[in-house]
């Protein structure tokens, strides 16, 4: 099976990247200039920190298995458990801060743009990558 990856449009690419950089970008700000304590900062922070790499990760992992290379279930486990526990985390967090419901909703906005940025991020460079004049083949026994 023969697989051939477009390359994307330069703008779809900025696209992506401006997201990125607005939702971190915003939610930084938004910890910055909270009146929350310094160990809620942190809290927040980790959770962005490994909501992002779980994100890049599980994408990854599942591109990988798409490209037929071996990709072991308990990995991609963990990445899905990460993902999971950082957004339910953060929910909890939410849930519970004292905050203003306007401020939820903005770490909560902010969280999501940056999650789903950095996978669309990720896609763009795996595609990228993939797109020159070269056909990625892939056979069934890879695929097994």
């Amino acid at each position: 099976m023969e697989q051939i990856y477009q390359k994307p449009t330069n703008s779809f690419v900025m696209a992506s990247w401006g997201a990125f950089i607005i939702g971190t970008t915003a939610y930084l700000f938004g910890l910055w200039y909270s009146n929350m304590e310094l160990n809620e900062k942190g809290y927040y922070l980790s959770l962005l920190l490994l909501g992002l790499f779980a994100a890049i990760s599980l994408q990854k992992t599942i591109r990988d298995k798409q490209e037929g290379m071996n990709i072991t279930v308990m990995y991609t486990m963990c990445c899905r458990v990460a993902l999971i526990a950082a957004i339910a985390l953060l929910a909890v967090g939410l849930r519970n801060a004292e905050l203003l419901l306007s401020e939820k909703g903005f770490f909560a906005m902010a969280y999501t743009l940056s999650l789903f940025s950095v996978v669309t991020v990720q896609k763009n460079v795996r595609d990228i990558a993939a797109s020159g004049d070269e056909i990625i083949e892939t056979t069934e026994e890879i695929i097994e």
